[in-house]
């Protein structure tokens, strides 16, 4: 009875010690690809839903080949337009940069101003009397003849 409680307590220290290490550490993977992609595959591009762009098809590098990617429609972020992904020649190899947003430099955040309201009066003689008697500052509400 004993020996089941400490294994048991053994094993939970295990598993919390490994959730901790796997927690914190951080995983890198580089692949050194020398063979360079294949061209882009022609996609005919669906309609796409408003409020959506379409993000290209790409070539991703799968053990030991290239893998073609479908493109894909994408909700569409304001002030953004997507940067598709690619690849790059660096020395004798092959880097995948990730398709991503990029803030769209050709759109302008413009502030709209709101319009004012111009005070209607139905005539002259009605500014000073109105609704509410006409004894504030504008009127006397009397006249003298």
């Amino acid at each position: 009875m004993q020996s089941a409680r400490v294994l048991r307590r053994l094993l939970q220290s295990m598993v919390l010690a490994a959730s901790c290490a796997a927690g914190t550490s951080f995983a890198q993977i580089n692949v050194n690809i020398s063979m360079a992609p294949p061209a882009p595959q022609y996609e005919a591009v669906p309609t796409i839903p408003p409020g959506n762009v379409w993000a290209p098809g790409y070539w991703t590098w799968h053990s030991d080949r290239y893998v073609w990617i479908r493109g894909r429609p994408i909700a569409q972020r304001s002030g953004y337009r997507w940067e598709p992904d690619r690849w790059e020649q660096r020395g004798n190899g092959y880097y995948r940069h990730e398709g991503r947003w990029e803030r769209d430099s050709g759109e302008r955040m413009v502030k709209v101003k709101k319009e004012k309201k111009e005070k209607h009066w139905k005539d002259d003689d009605d500014r000073g009397g109105g609704k509410h008697g006409g004894g504030g500052k504008h009127g006397g509400g009397k006249h003298k003849d």
